[in-house]
C-alpha cells in the first residue's frame, strides 16, 4: 500500500503496510514502522537493537460502510546510547486506547449532528467507547475556562433530575455561553466560581439574576461593586402571581354562582398582554372585570407595571414605579398591598435595568436548550459528562483533538 495513502487516509506517518485482509465488513491492514525510521523513543538515537515485539489492534476511520482495523507490530528497543529499554512510541494513539486519533476526531465531528447511539452504530463502536471519546475531548477542551474577558453575567438554576436535584449555571451575557456549572443551588453552587473570579482577577460589571435570596446574598458578598439587576421577567411574574391569587380568592369567596362561572378558566386570559388579545377574548375579559372591582384593579396594575421598562430614562422609570407602588398600596386589595411591600424592597435592582439594559432572557433561552439536551439523551447518569456537554452547548467549532 502506498505510504502517502497511509498518511492521508489513516493519519499514520513513517509506517508501511505489509498485507491487507478483507473479512466481512472489515478491512484489516497489517502495519509496521519503516526500518529507516526506527529510533529510541526516549532520546531518538538510531543506536538501538531489537528486544522483542508485540501486535496491537486499533480501530481507524471507516471507508464508506467498511470498518478499518490496523494491526501494528510494536518493537521493543534497547538503546545503546541512553540505555532505555521500552516499546516504540505510538504517535497515532494514546496510551492503551484501541482507536486512533483520526477516529476520535471523526467521532467528535459526527456528534455535532448525531446522537451517541447513531455514531456508535455507524462506526461499529460500543456506546461507552463513543461517550468516552467525547468526554475526553470535552475535558481536554474545557480543562480551564478563561474568564478574563467576562464583564456581564447571568445566573440561574435548573432541575437535573426529578426531585430536588439542581445545577446552577453562570452565563457570559456578551457571548451567550456557559462559563460555570455548579452542583446544587444557591450560594454553595457558586463558591468555585468566585474563586476563579478572584484568581483570574476578573472585573465583572453587571449581574442579572432572579429574585432568589441565596443569589442576592452571594452576589452582594462577592461582587459589591457590580451593577445588580433583577430580571424583569421574574419581577413581572410576581405581579402576575398576585393577579392570579386575587382571582382565586374571589372565586372561592364569591357566593354568586354566575360570577364564579364567569371567572373560572380566565387565568391565561388575565395574564396575557392586553394588545395580544383577540376581539372575542377582549370582550370576555371586559365582562369579567366589570363584575369584580378587586380583579379589575389587579389587572390594570398588572398592565401598568409593564411601563416601568418602557421609559426613556431611569428617572422617568422611577416615577412610574413610585406611582405604581402608591396605587398598589392604596388599592385595598390584600394581594397587591403585600406585593407593593416586596417590590419596594427590590426597587434598586429593578431600576438598575436602565444602567446596563440587561435581563436573564439569554439565560432562560439556554435553560430551554438544556431541557432539549436532557430530553434527547433521555437523561444523563454521568454528571461530569453532562457538565461538559453544557459548556459545549453553544460551541460548534471543533478543535483538533489528540485523544
Amino acid at each position: 500500500m502506498n505510504t502517502s495513502y497511509i498518511y492521508h487516509a489513516l493519519g499514520l506517518k513513517d509506517y508501511e503496510c505489509n498485507k491487507t485482509e478483507y473479512k466481512g465488513n472489515e478491512i484489516i491492514h497489517h502495519l509496521r514502522k519503516r526500518s529507516d525510521k526506527i529510533c529510541c523513543s526516549h532520546c531518538h538515537s538510531r543506536r538501538v537493537v531489537g528486544n522483542g515485539s508485540k501486535l496491537r489492534r486499533f480501530r481507524s476511520v471507516n471507508i464508506g460502510e467498511k470498518h478499518q482495523t490496523l494491526v501494528v507490530r510494536i518493537n521493543r528497543l534497547k538503546c545503546s546510547f541512553c540505555g532505555c529499554d521500552a516499546y516504540e512510541h505510538i504517535p497515532f494513539a494514546t496510551g492503551k486506547q484501541r482507536y486512533t486519533h483520526r477516529l476520535a476526531h471523526c467521532v467528535v465531528t459526527l456528534l455535532k449532528k448525531m446522537s451517541i447511539k447513531d455514531v456508535a452504530g455507524y462506526l461499529g463502536l460500543s456506546w461507552d467507547t463513543v461517550k468516552d471519546i467525547h468526554r475526553n475531548y470535552l475535558h481536554h477542551k474545557f480543562a480551564r475556562v478563561d474568564l478574563r474577558k467576562v464583564r456581564h453575567i447571568g445566573i440561574d438554576e435548573f432541575a437535573v433530575h426529578r426531585g430536588h436535584e439542581y445545577m446552577t449555571i453562570v452565563v457570559d451575557m456578551d457571548r451567550g455561553v456557559i462559563v460555570h456549572v455548579g452542583q446544587g443551588r444557591g450560594a454553595d453552587a457558586l463558591r468555585d466560581f468566585w474563586k476563579k473570579v478572584r484568581k483570574q482577577k476578573v472585573r465583572i460589571e453587571s449581574v442579572s439574576t432572579d429574585l432568589s435570596a441565596a443569589f442576592i446574598s452571594a452576589v452582594m458578598a462577592n461582587l459589591p461593586d457590580a451593577t445588580y439587576v433583577f430580571d424583569r421577567f421574574h419581577v413581572q411574574g410576581l405581579v402576575g402571581d398576585a393577579l392570579e391569587r386575587t382571582r382565586r380568592t374571589i372565586w372561592h369567596t364569591d357566593m354568586e354562582v354566575d360570577r364564579r362561572k364567569l371567572i373560572k378558566g380566565t387565568r391565561w386570559l388575565l395574564l396575557r398582554n392586553g394588545p395580544d388579545l383577540y376581539d372575542d377574548e377582549r370582550k370576555r375579559l371586559e365582562n369579567v372585570l366589570q363584575l369584580n372591582e378587586p380583579l379589575y384593579k389587579a389587572y390594570v396594575l398588572k398592565e401598568y407595571f409593564r411601563e416601568v421598562w418602557t421609559q426613556t430614562t431611569k428617572a422617568e422609570a422611577e416615577k412610574v414605579l413610585d406611582d405604581w407602588l402608591e396605587q398598589a398600596a392604596e388599592s385595598g386589595v390584600p394581594q397587591l398591598k403585600r406585593l407593593a411591600c416586596s417590590i419596594a424592597g427590590f426597587k434598586s435592582g429593578i431600576l438598575a435595568y436602565y444602567d446596563c439594559r440587561t435581563s436573564n432572557a439569554k439565560v432562560e433561552g439556554i435553560n430551554n436548550k438544556i431541557k432539549v439536551l436532557k430530553r434527547t439523551a433521555y437523561g444523563y447518569r454521568d454528571d461530569e459528562y453532562f457538565k461538559l456537554r453544557l459548556f459545549n452547548l453553544h460551541n460548534d467549532k471543533i478543535t483538533r483533538f489528540v485523544g
